[in-house]
């Protein structure tokens, strides 16, 4: 399928990213909204996204006009009928996508691709929105979107082959690296997330601070620990995540509650000046919060935890293995193709260390029996959450590996 005009859906930070993307690549864009305001912010992000681009030598200011023409500001649905795909970038609520979805399939063309840029919900549920699911994909852009070269793209039981290869092509047109994965809870990168940054937050419950947990990870070769991330995305960005997890039933295993707590607090992170850590006007400078030491204190006592000292060697293994576990599950169920496929998720959209080559070859390193007594050692305590995924079990027992 030839690609020419593009239609994204959502002003917001993410929308404007993906609207530049397509501009970037040559393709012709239209970024709507329900409001001229929304519409306007979008466009002025776009204009910055670029003006940076030229302060930095990236571009000439001749390619930024260029750029900046080939995206046309709309309302409601303008640029909608005649696009051959159109990206989906509004709030993540599963409600909230439906309606855009049913509305897409009443203007669209039948041929064109209607592709969501969720993160986490259900690309079967958003396509039965709309007729045509054949044509319905996530295409699951990564933040900043005109910098990450990430794009998961999600096939949905009824995608069509064609559906998923224009989308692939696509992908690699807008200078990205895609990944076809099933569609499940998270996908691939975010399913395994979920698990690692629940570790993390219970690592805190159990007497860690912020600082010890990241500096840990860092030490390992993240460039950022969780918690910062956290504060740079936003806590109530994650928290959102769980939120729209926990309404599609309880899960098997206890998440914490500190992110919740922050956010009921308006720790929200650098955007509030406090979250996991605090930070000085003007500066993305973490630093230790006294605050947020009170808070663990009183939500230790509330669970009758009493703290410890915990080794940094027990939060790389408890994070890092929660990412192998996830993995070797998600490979068991088919959602991801390869354990390359997931180690190349986890390495261009979520910063694991390039020597280490990503989390299952890293397993593999260390050795798939270590990684497995490992697993079975926190089980005696967390056997809810660490149950061995059967692809684990059964590589570790007859020498096998995954990559």
């Amino acid at each position: 399928m030839n690609i020419e005009r593009a239609t994204v859906v959502g002003a917001g930070t993410m929308g404007a990213g993906i609207a530049a993307t397509f501009a970037d690549a040559g393709i012709r864009v239209h970024l709507t909204d329900a409001s001229p305001e929304a519409v306007d912010r979008g466009i002025e992000t776009i204009g910055r996204i670029y003006d940076s681009a030229v302060a930095k030598g990236r571009i000439s200011e001749e390619e930024r006009a260029a750029r900046l023409a080939r995206i046309a500001p709309g309302l409601g649905d303008d640029g909608l009928a005649d696009a051959d795909v159109v990206v989906e970038a509004v709030f993540e609520d599963m409600a909230v996508k439906r309606a855009v979805f049913a509305r897409l399939g009443a203007v669209c063309r039948p041929d064109a691709i209607l592709a969501t840029n969720t993160s986490t919900l259900d690309v079967d549920e958003i396509a039965a929105a709309a007729p045509h699911p054949e044509r319905t994909v996530g295409m699951h852009f990564f933040s900043p979107a005109h910098v990450m070269r990430l794009l998961e793209v999600v096939r949905g039981a009824k995608t069509s082959p064609e559906t998923v290869a224009a989308t692939v092509a696509l992908g690699i047109r807008l200078r990205k690296i895609p990944i076809v994965v099933g569609n499940c809870d998270g996908f691939v990168g975010n399913r395994m997330l979920h698990k690692y940054r629940r570790e993390a937050e219970l690592l805190l419950e159990a007497g860690a601070t912020p600082a010890q947990v990241d500096g840990a990870l860092r030490a390992f070769g993240f460039a950022m620990g969780p918690f910062a991330v956290a504060d740079l995305a936003g806590v109530d960005i994650g928290w959102r995540a769980k939120q729209e997890r926990l309404k599609r039933g309880p899960l098997p295993f206890r998440l914490s509650n500190v992110s919740d707590l922050l956010v009921a607090a308006d720790h929200l992170g650098q955007k509030t000046g406090a979250g996991y850590y605090r930070y000085e006007q003007g500066s993305r400078a973490p630093i230790p919060d006294p605050a947020v030491d009170e808070l663990l204190a009183a939500e230790r006592a509330r669970l009758g935890i009493t703290p410890r000292t915990v080794a940094d060697g027990e939060i790389v293994e408890r994070c890092v293995y929660a990412l192998v576990n996830e993995g070797a599950r998600i490979i068991d169920e088919g959602i991801a193709a390869s354990a390359a496929d997931v180690d190349a998720i986890w390495l261009t959209g979520y910063g694991f260390p390039v020597a280490r080559d990503g989390p299952m070859a890293y397993a593999d390193a260390v050795g798939l029996p270590v990684v497995l007594a490992a697993i079975r050692r926190f089980a005696e305590t967390d056997p809810a959450f660490w149950q061995p995924a059967r692809g684990l079990v059964e590589r570790a027992q007859s020498g096998r590996t995954f990559r």
